[in-house]
């Protein structure tokens, strides 16, 4: 494809498909050029490196995220689906979430969702000052919720490269893990429920418990103010 039938979006775009596929790891220009049938040379043209593709890529992801009403249901604070939704989108780009170890993001999709998320408790009652402590608070819940999702993926892709049966390691390292559990009385209490799964298996509706009790925390504090 010539340069100038390459677009800027169209690079964008195909980074995100090559991230959710290869990771962070997997992502440089050449493999990116081979995906819209350009030259990485003519990829240069639009970014000019795989730091500025990676945040072009990330906000782009956040404009994913829908933004709820601030006049919602009864017994659904906005905050609450908007949290879902935002761990939602981590779930469907987990190297998103790895790369909040080493990016600092920014861009319109950001401060999108960032200009709406204050608003939303704004309008809840809360000052702005703490509006902005609360929603970084819900904000850290989710990504930290997300993290093992994120995690599970990327050493899935490593032990593929490797030539490994991902699914194989994966179930040999939890088993050696509850077995070194068992050695602990609260830890082997809980692997012989009959519910439990395995030593590091989250037991369902987790996020949305901890994100209930943290919302609920949030509308006492603001009763009581």
């Amino acid at each position: 494809m010539a340069r100038d039938a390459l677009t800027r979006e169209q690079i964008v775009r195909t980074a995100v498909e090559l991230l959710d596929e290869d990771g962070l790891e997997g992502l440089n220009m050449r493999s990116l050029g081979k995906r819209p049938g350009a030259a990485a040379t003519a990829v240069y043209w639009h970014v000019r490196n795989k730091d500025e593709l990676v945040l072009a890529a990330a906000d782009l992801a956040w404009q994913e995220i829908p933004l709820p009403a601030h006049d919602a249901a009864p017994g659904h604070w906005p905050p609450a689906a908007l949290a879902l939704d935002l761990h939602a989108m981590f779930v469907r780009h987990p190297w998103l979430v790895q790369a909040f170890g080493s990016y600092l993001f920014h861009g319109p999709g950001k401060a999108r969702f960032d200009d709406h998320t204050l608003g939303l408790y704004e309008q809840a009652g809360f000052a702005p000052a703490d509006a902005d402590l609360l929603a970084a608070a819900v904000f850290t819940y989710v990504l930290g919720s997300a993290l093992g999702a994120a995690a599970t993926a990327s050493l899935e892709r490593r032990l593929g490269r490797d030539g490994e049966d991902p699914k194989e390691r994966v179930a040999a390292a939890l088993a050696r893990a509850a077995e070194t559990a068992r050695g602990f009385p609260r830890l082997r209490a809980r692997l012989e429920q009959p519910e439990a799964a395995d030593y590091a298996g989250a037991p369902d509706r987790t996020l949305e418990a901890g994100l209930d009790a943290l919302l609920s925390g949030l509308e006492a504090r603001l009763a009581v103010d």
